[in-house]
């Protein structure tokens, strides 16, 4: 499989913004007390988020790393982005599970203790996810 070949990169920054979305959505339906309205969005998070996870680690496992073309000050933005966005990516998954164990057990009160950590960080994961496509795949470049 060949880096340039592949529907999976494409396919990965699509499960990213659906998970984006559907945790905004997810966030607004909870502000607003549409309980079931939430549950189902961020379990659609959660999934996408999971199959996000399975088919990039597929991708890279065959493909290995895709190195940036970018050259000048792009360079420094991408890294920091990448940085950040894979240190948070490994950080985020035990608060997400936790987070969704808490709800399940209708621990709601801690649930929601978590989330408000939870949320930030996998929204910013999602979000950089879908922005080191742009940069890797696109040909975002000085």
């Amino acid at each position: 499989m060949s880096a340039a070949g592949s529907a999976l990169p494409h396919i990965n920054a699509v499960l990213n913004a659906a998970s984006a979305l559907l945790l905004i959505a997810g966030y607004i339906f909870i502000r607003n007390r549409k309980i079931g309205l939430h549950k189902l969005c961020m379990g659609g998070a959660f999934a996408a988020s999971t199959l996000f996870l399975v088919s990039y680690l597929y991708y890279h496992y065959n493909v290995g790393s895709v190195k940036f073309q970018g050259q000048g000050w792009i360079r420094g933005v991408y890294f920091s982005i990448l940085i950040s966005h894979t240190i948070l990516a490994v950080g985020v998954l035990p608060l997400v599970l936790r987070t969704f164990w808490l709800a399940l057990n209708s621990r709601f009160e801690a649930h929601h203790r978590i989330a408000r950590w939870t949320l930030p960080v996998w929204l910013y994961v999602s979000l950089t996810g879908v922005l080191v496509y742009i940069f890797l795949y696109k040909g975002v470049a000085s």
